[in-house]
């Protein structure tokens, strides 16, 4: 068995081509969607997805702000430019790019946007709703990651609904949120979250139908932890620099072994990461449709 390859870049392209026509009808009201990123120091990688977002804007007739700020601004200075954001017009939905500098609280950060215009669904309000509405209409925007990797299993047919999936890692942006994501009514799957602290976690794994690894620790999920036909998302990430030509490589979390006893694989690169970029532009087209 070589698994099938989740790919990441076609299915985002087919979730930012379903965008466009919302986009024009917005256009046609008078309004037009606008992305804000703010961004601190100059972390390769956190330019890199900055980069990427403000392209996909571009690209979709999204109006793109961008504030960047040194490595050495005060928690103030990050302050003020939140509040600049929140008072735009032009934006209908920004993100603060994760992670910030040590000194600065990221939670105090997130919890200063304005809930109606958090692109990543981070807010604690919005994340409040989340758990609170297990079923129907949120009104709200989800994770962009998390959804994304909802998204793409749905495209790809992989059944969910009653299935036993693993997320490991706890992180904020994925893995806490994603749980209950996977949980709510009409995704219906039952989640193990598992992390540092988890027993045995070969053996969790091998229990799993669908395998979601969110850690950054390169090769941690072996092939022989997979079970036959199982689903994969492979969305940690290390950036490792080759001595030879000075350039980085993004590794994932999943073993390159795993592919042939897996039934679908979403790699690194070229999987989840596109999709979280096409669910950001989706949160923001969302926010303006709420105008």
């Amino acid at each position: 068995m070589t698994a099938t390859r989740m790919d990441g870049i076609a299915t985002a392209t087919a979730v930012k081509a379903e965008l466009v026509e919302r986009i024009a009808a917005l256009k046609a009201r008078g309004i037009t969607p606008g992305l804000a990123t703010l961004m601190v120091g100059e972390d390769p990688g956190s330019l890199s997805y900055v980069a990427g977002k403000h392209r996909d804007s571009l690209e979709l007739g999204i109006e793109s702000v961008r504030i960047d700020l040194p490595e050495t601004a005060s928690a103030d200075d990050v302050r003020a430019a939140v509040r600049e954001l929140n008072a735009n017009p032009i934006v209908t939905g920004f993100l603060i790019q994760l992670p910030l500098p040590a000194g600065i609280d990221e939670n105090e950060m997130l919890e200063l946007i304005d809930p109606a215009k958090d692109a990543d669904g981070l807010h604690p309000m919005n994340l409040g709703r989340l758990v609170l509405r297990v079923g129907g209409e949120l009104n709200s925007p989800l994770p962009a990651t998390p959804a994304g990797i909802v998204e793409m299993l749905r495209r790809y047919d992989v059944p969910i609904s009653g299935k036993h999936v693993i997320v490991i890692g706890r992180g904020l942006t994925v893995g806490r949120p994603l749980g209950l994501l996977l949980t709510r009514k009409g995704v219906d799957a039952t989640v193990t979250l598992a992390h540092s602290r988890t027993k045995n976690l070969a053996e969790e794994v091998r229990r799993a139908d669908i395998i979601i690894a969110a850690v950054g620790v390169p090769g941690l999920i072996k092939a022989d932890w997979v079970k036959p036909g199982a689903a994969i998302l492979d969305v940690g990430i290390t950036r490792v620099i080759n001595p030879e030509t000075g350039k980085a490589k993004l590794i994932g979390d999943v073993d390159p072994g795993a592919a042939e006893v897996a039934s679908f694989l979403s790699p690194v690169p070229g999987g989840v990461g596109p999709m979280t970029r096409a669910m950001l532009m989706h949160n923001v087209v969302e926010a303006a449709e709420r105008l």
